[in-house]
């Protein structure tokens, strides 16, 4: 037998449109990177950040990509002891070329010789995420690998583009979501923000098991 229909009197309806929203937890980026703070912003959710203080060094014989679950776990646990209430993001992101972790440049000097190693070659970028909400206990963190294929590049080509990018400050010196692009040949990923830092969808995913949901509190 089919389930009646529920039709609300003119009362009921005006009870439920009347209905409170439900409170949300805060949200808190443990992130520095201006690039994943704009990616956030693309899910409409209020939002604080703060710097996580951690060592980022890798350990001896450490896999890129645990290192980059390892320090994304770090972050979100760090500044979720300072915000228990809160549900926290942390993200880092380790470029990985035949096993060999490849981190941020730094600098010009450092970013000419990663994007020489890079030339023609393709390379894993180790994109890990975590979420952690204390006072409910909820922690969860992934590793997601987005494989890039980097065209065969000429002298010219990474110094014009590092003159004008300065990507110093991205996992490889690729700064995919600008000039970067160009140098590449192909992209292979499940999740279209997560070469830049923030996979927006697994975020998504994670956010709702903590107990925030990105479309019901978005504003």
């Amino acid at each position: 037998m089919n389930a009646p229909n529920f039709h609300p009197t003119r009362h009921q309806a005006t009870q439920l449109a009347a209905s409170p929203a439900p409170e949300w937890p805060a949200l808190v980026l443990g992130s520095s990177s201006r690039y994943r703070r704009e990616l956030l912003l693309r899910l409409r959710l209020p939002f604080t950040v703060a710097a996580p203080e951690v060592d980022e060094t890798p350990r001896p014989g450490e896999a890129p990509a645990a290192l980059a679950l390892r320090l994304a776990l770090a972050k979100a646990r760090a500044v979720a002891d300072l915000h228990p209430a809160a549900v926290v993001i942390g993200a880092d992101q380790v470029a990985d070329l035949a096993g060999e972790p490849i981190g941020k440049p730094g600098d010009h000097a450092r970013a000419c010789a990663q994007l020489r190693r890079l030339s023609g070659q393709t390379a894993v970028f180790q994109t890990a995420l975590a979420v952690v909400r204390r006072s409910t206990g909820f922690e969860q963190a992934l590793c997601l690998p987005v494989k890039v294929r980097f065209r065969a590049l000429v002298e010219a080509e990474i110094e014009r583009y590092l003159r004008l990018e300065q990507p110093y400050d991205c996992a490889g010196s690729a700064k995919c979501e600008g000039l970067g692009i160009a140098l590449l040949e192909a992209i292979y990923s499940d999740d279209p923000t997560a070469l830049i830092g923030l996979p927006l969808i697994h975020t998504s995913t994670l956010l709702r098991a903590a107990g925030l949901d990105p479309v019901l509190a978005a504003t």
